[in-house]
């Protein structure tokens, strides 16, 4: 059983202090009073309480960190090099729809590098975490990335654009050179869930654009501690903190970038 390092142990009670709010609201999501921030881009009572609740935990525990926070606006750390990356509730609209697909996530970042994550389901009690250079884990058990090698086998996860998000011609021409060579491409709405999901080998890979910082910067280290890859759309870093990300094991990984670079080509 791995030992806990003290961010994993700060980031588990931050979140389990969250989580009994939104399975309550989830349970009663007709009620909730809901405002729009954006063309179908939703935020509930439910996302700011527990926003509010992770960085009162995460405050009470290292007083000088910074946040930045998807819901509020970003709070300055003692001397701008120690700050949480905090997506209270990726999955909004898939939990204002009833749809029990949702987590939090939450990165750790030191001078600009991310060095632990998690990604909690409230409803499952799946707690995916990851140490830089320790590996990750789902609760005390060590996660791999799929062994599948071939794109024939593989189950692949996508974000698909929606009204007033992403270019729908780019995402259409990826998914027709994708869809034929793989076993199924899946969206199910939260990309933090799609990636820890990559890094428990449920997923093979997963492909999406013009993500926000909150909503991967937990799973790209989760992935990585895995065993897989995470790249931009063309096998490079260059725009992945634009959010552009490929992810997948390192047998398909090239393969999966490669259909998807190929289509943007043509």
């Amino acid at each position: 059983m791995p030992a806990r390092p003290a961010l994993i142990t700060v980031m588990d009670r931050a979140v389990r202090k969250a989580a009994p709010r939104l399975r309550r609201d989830f349970g009663e999501v007709s009620a909730l009073q809901v405002s729009r921030k954006g063309p179908s881009d939703f935020v509930s009572n439910a996302d700011r309480e527990a926003e509010r609740t992770l960085v009162d935990i995460l405050s009470q525990a290292r007083p000088d960190w910074g946040f930045v926070l998807e819901e509020g606006e970003d709070i300055p750390g003692r001397d701008g090099t120690e700050r949480w990356i905090i997506d209270p509730l990726d999955g909004t609209t898939n939990f204002l729809h009833s749809i029990p697909h949702f987590a939090i996530s939450i990165a750790a970042e030191i001078h600009g590098d991310i060095r632990a994550a998690c990604i909690y389901q409230p409803l499952t009690d799946e707690f995916f975490w990851a140490e830089k250079g320790k590996g990750a884990f789902l609760h005390n058990q060590r996660l791999r990335v799929s062994g599948r090698r071939e794109l024939g086998d593989a189950l692949i996860a996508t974000g698909i654009p929606y009204r007033g998000h992403g270019n729908f011609e780019e995402w259409d021409a990826i998914t027709q050179a994708v869809a034929p060579q793989v076993a199924g491409i899946r969206r199910f709405g939260s990309a933090a869930l799609d990636l820890a999901w990559v890094a428990a080998g449920r997923f093979d890979g997963f492909w999406e654009k013009d993500l926000s910082y909150w909503d991967v910067a937990a799973g790209m280290l989760i992935v990585k501690e895995a065993g897989g890859f995470i790249t931009d759309y063309r096998g490079t870093d260059r725009r992945v903190a634009e959010g552009e990300i490929v992810a997948a094991n390192n047998g398909l990984h090239s393969k999966l970038h490669k259909l998807v670079a190929g289509a943007l080509r043509k």
